[in-house]
């Protein structure tokens, strides 16, 4: 073996470590604030030395944001992944795969929602990213393109946020079924958009807006 093939092999070994003890992080943040766990326990729970956690990710903040950022490329991908179908389809699927990431993924879903609000800058910028990209996602499968007068994305945040409190009620009991959640949720984005138009008239509720199945 050749030094740059003994190279790669250490980049793979070292890709799937940080990738490991990001997974560890998901779930146990999920559970735990930020201030609850320290780095001892981190290594604990990921059967590592500390040292390892500060190689990969240089301090527990660092680690930390590595886990959202981690969790919040996977929600937005879901969310978005709805190839060429027509406006109203997108906006179901959309919805669709953001509910099927939570349901699959609770802790991380958890973390992308809750996790460090209030004391973290950096990800309350991170959370706040995508809930912009969950907004261009609804814009676009209702207008057509993401830009949306400030009128009309403050009603999409709050519908959102509305979104977000839904999803943790529902994967916290789990008594409905994920297809009568995305209804609801169908049903509250039509008024939203209702909504908009009374105080933005040249952005009219789309006549192809979802509609319950």
């Amino acid at each position: 073996m050749n030094n740059s093939q003994q190279r790669a092999r250490g980049t793979d070994r070292s890709v799937a470590r940080r990738a490991e003890l990001i997974a560890v992080g998901r779930k146990l943040f999920a559970d735990s604030s930020y201030d609850a766990l320290s780095m001892d326990d981190i290594a604990r729970h990921a059967g590592v030395a500390k040292g390892l956690i500060y190689y990969y990710f240089k301090s527990k903040r660092g680690y930390y944001l590595a886990i959202i950022e981690e969790s919040v490329g996977d929600l937005v991908e879901r969310a978005g992944d709805t190839g060429g179908l027509p406006p109203a389809e997108r906006v179901h699927r959309t919805l669709d795969g953001y509910l099927r990431y939570a349901e699959r993924n609770q802790a991380a879903y958890r973390t992308i929602v809750t996790g460090g609000v209030g004391f973290d800058t950096d990800v309350q910028a991170i959370r706040d990213g995508v809930r912009e990209a969950m907004i261009g996602a609804i814009a676009r499968g209702a207008y057509g393109a993401p830009e949306l007068p400030q009128v009309a994305r403050m009603a999409l945040l709050g519908w959102l946020c509305g979104v977000e409190g839904v999803t943790l009620d529902w994967i916290g009991h789990r008594e409905v079924g994920r297809d009568t959640v995305r209804a609801l949720l169908v049903r509250m984005l039509r008024q939203t958009l209702e909504v908009i138009e009374e105080f933005e008239p040249s952005f009219p509720a789309p006549a192809h807006a979802p509609e319950l199945p």
